[in-house]
């Protein structure tokens, strides 16, 4: 059976929107190991709408980092979404209305290994409430951005254990959660 591993760069004051403003000045080899771990983890990607259309229109037309294109763009990806109707992108598949989150479970059970997402914010929230997050992974930045959608805004409380933790050499904290049933 997969899981469901969700990975963000965040601020200290929780903000995730818009990571390309203030994250690049604390990217290393540390932070490039941990996040190619993790896509090395990867057998398949799940996202929100906002997310899709970023990811698809980016990677299936850009002469950038080819290697993760090619991989991105073979990859089984999965987008939750209520307002997608059609999905273009080679090998995705709309997981929408009510059905979504059984639907999704079952795609966990015939999942060996990870289902990752990078990003997406509200889905991560959504997977939260149906029980469906397995690992929370945060790279939480040492800088207050101040403004922006953050993680969790007016969400319920959700106990979180965590699991690993490093410190990287420009401050940042590579903190990993799973759901704490305690």
């Amino acid at each position: 059976m997969g899981n469901i591993v969700a990975n963000f760069f965040i601020s200290l004051d929780g903000v995730v929107e818009s990571p390309d403003q203030w994250h690049f000045p604390y990217f290393n080899d540390e932070m490039g190991a941990a996040v190619g771990a993790g896509v090395q983890r990867a057998t398949g990607f799940l996202m929100g709408r906002k997310l899709y259309d970023e990811w698809s229109a980016y990677w299936t037309t850009t002469d950038q980092d080819q290697d993760f294109a090619a991989f991105i763009n073979n990859a089984d990806k999965y987008v939750v979404s209520n307002t997608l109707e059609k999905a273009d992108w080679n090998n995705t598949t709309v997981l929408s209305g009510d059905v979504a989150a059984a639907r999704l479970r079952e795609i966990k059970e015939q999942t060996d290994g990870a289902l990752q997402m990078s990003g997406s914010a509200t889905t991560v929230r959504w997977l939260l409430a149906n029980g469906l997050l397995d690992e929370l992974n945060l790279l939480v930045h040492p800088i207050v951005v101040g403004h922006g959608q953050r993680l969790f805004e007016d969400t319920p409380t959700h106990k979180l254990k965590l699991v690993t933790s490093e410190t990287f050499k420009t401050g940042v904290l590579n903190l990993s959660y799973v759901p704490d049933a305690g």
